[in-house]
């Protein structure tokens, strides 16, 4: 045995140190060490040698395995430098740099509260539907039963492309759409920026991100719009909000209102960021759809009736995660996105 053994030796050490690649070096590993290998089958056998003989062989049989593991380790590990020196020449990549440094990406608190709206309202039955920025002023006006000496015509207050077009300033723009293109009854959501001349402050921005709703079907009043957005309120802030309801003017809706929280920073006690006034901003705005928007859309108010609801994604954002500045949503401060 002990003259097979140093012959296995010699072998697996002459076969170890020509191998030229990682997939010879394995074949040659399973050869005298897998469960069929030569060195196994040697150990295996030492059962019938004479109980003299047993630990003298056993023992050199150890040495010889411990030594040949050791060659195939640092064979692997000279094959595995020459394959990264070659793969290096062939690159301009440096694949030696630490990944550590790479940092994965999210989520924008803009775009995580949309999807968040987005699946809520599916859930509730809704349809999500989508739409241009660009619109014709009938779209964003005159359908939405808005009078021609209304001020946010005014050049001061709109984005004109041309007398027939402009960036939408809401996303009702969807509602009149989805009322001619799917008729009655329905029940749909949109999202979107949104373009206005608005001064830059903590609250405003000329450009901004909108959600709407809209449901229009027999016998739909206002009792089922503040029924709904009760459901989503608390659905979407937490229990321990309380909601307030304002009378308002809307031209596209009839009656009207606003809808305020307490304020997520102080829980309603009154602080610096709600004006001590315990209620966050106006989160949204709503109403029964003035007969006038459904008769522009082809839809018979003596039989149908509907509510909408419109409110700004940066708003919701600003409540949901306190923050307290809409800048710091486009400032694109990775310190900012982090937290989210």
């Amino acid at each position: 045995m002990k003259e097979r053994l140093e012959a296995l030796k010699a072998e697996a050490t002459r076969e170890i140190e020509g191998a030229g690649a990682l997939e010879k070096l394995e074949s040659i590993r399973v050869k005298y060490f897998g469960k069929k290998g030569e060195m196994t089958a040697i150990l295996r056998g030492m059962g019938k040698l004479s109980k003299e003989e047993r630990p003298l062989m056993g023992a050199m049989s150890n040495a010889i395995r411990e030594e040949l593991e050791k060659l195939l380790t640092e064979k692997q590990e000279a094959l595995k430098a020459k394959g990264m020196d070659e793969k290096m020449e062939g690159e301009y990549l440096d694949v030696t740099l630490s990944r550590d440094i790479i940092r994965t990406g999210h989520r924008h608190p803009l775009l995580q509260t949309k999807e968040e709206l987005e699946d809520l309202f599916v859930e509730m039955g809704f349809q999500v539907v989508d739409g241009p920025e660009i619109d014709t002023v009938a779209n964003n006006f005159d359908h939405l039963n808005s009078p021609a000496n209304h001020p946010t015509r005014d050049l001061t207050d709109t984005f004109y492309i041309s007398p027939e077009h402009l960036l939408r300033t809401h996303t009702s723009t969807m509602q009149i759409r989805a009322m001619k293109e799917y008729g009655a009854p329905l029940r749909i959501v949109s999202s979107g920026r949104v373009f206005r001349y608005d001064e830059v402050d903590d609250t405003h921005s000329p450009m901004f991100h909108q959600f709407e709703g809209l449901v229009v079907g027999k016998g739909i009043t206002l009792a089922n719009l503040i029924g709904s957005l009760n459901i989503f309120i608390k659905e979407f802030f937490g229990e321990d909000l309380e909601i307030r309801y304002r009378p308002h003017y809307f031209p596209f809706t009839e009656p009207s209102t606003e809808i305020d929280v307490t304020c997520p920073v102080c829980g309603g006690e009154g602080c610096a960021t709600c004006n001590f006034t315990g209620w966050s901003m106006e989160l949204l705005g709503a109403g029964v759809v003035h007969p006038n928007v459904l008769r522009n859309c082809g839809i018979d108010p003596e039989v149908y009736s509907g509510f909408a609801f419109g409110m700004g994604i940066d708003r919701i954002a600003m409540v949901k995660y306190g923050i307290k500045n809409i800048r710091l949503m486009f400032e694109n401060d990775a310190r900012f996105l982090r937290q989210f």
